[in-house]
């Protein structure tokens, strides 16, 4: 396990990257077009396995609870190479999604091409766009990290939610994301992942 940060190269004010994925629990394809006309859309890069995910994991359903009736629309995603991590590998990820009752779609990226989309490095890595599907917030959920002893509240994620909600300005005061590196396949990790 690396401990990697967010790469924060998404800028501020761009647009959503495109993607098209499998979810792992209904089968359905997922795409930025499953989420238009919602009010903000949050992109979370997780996985089953990482420390720092399941350290927070109990939260993401929260998130879902309280944001999707508001007009949010949310999807996880795993980008992790499941031939190598098979803890990730779809079918183990729609057991988690099921166990900890995810009320959003959690999709596999098999080519890792949406997580190079969004410079996404490390899970959790949040990405968070207003109602137009641009770039509003992009970094931690909290200052909890394993072992910290800093409670799991969201507060990082859900102050930007709700600027995004009300009409606000998300505070460009934003922190890195930490946890595990993205499992990327031998052979195609990013250039600004080397």
């Amino acid at each position: 396990m690396a401990l990697t940060p967010s790469t924060m190269l998404l800028s501020l004010g761009a647009k959503a990257p495109a993607f098209s994925l499998p979810d792992t629990v209904s089968g359905r394809t997922i795409s930025l077009e499953s989420f238009s006309g919602k009010k903000a859309l949050l992109i979370m890069f997780i996985c089953r396995h990482c420390p720092y995910v399941v350290h927070i994991q109990a939260e993401l359903p929260k998130l879902g609870a309280d944001y999707l009736p508001k007009g949010v629309g949310i999807a996880a995603i795993s980008a992790n190479d499941a031939a190598n991590y098979p803890d990730d590998a779809p079918g183990k990820l729609k057991e988690i999604a099921q166990q900890l009752n995810y009320p959003f779609p959690f999709c596999y990226d098999e080519t890792q091409a949406a997580a190079k989309a969004y410079s996404a490095a490390c899970t959790p890595d949040f990405f968070l766009f207003d109602g137009a599907m641009k770039l509003v917030y992009r970094g931690q959920l909290d200052d909890s990290r394993p072992g910290n002893g800093k409670p799991v509240t969201g507060k990082d994620l859900r102050a930007a939610l709700d600027a995004v909600l009300a009409g606000k300005v998300v505070s460009a005061d934003q922190k890195p994301s930490i946890g595990c590196n993205i499992k990327w396949k031998p052979g195609n990790e990013p250039a600004y992942f080397k």
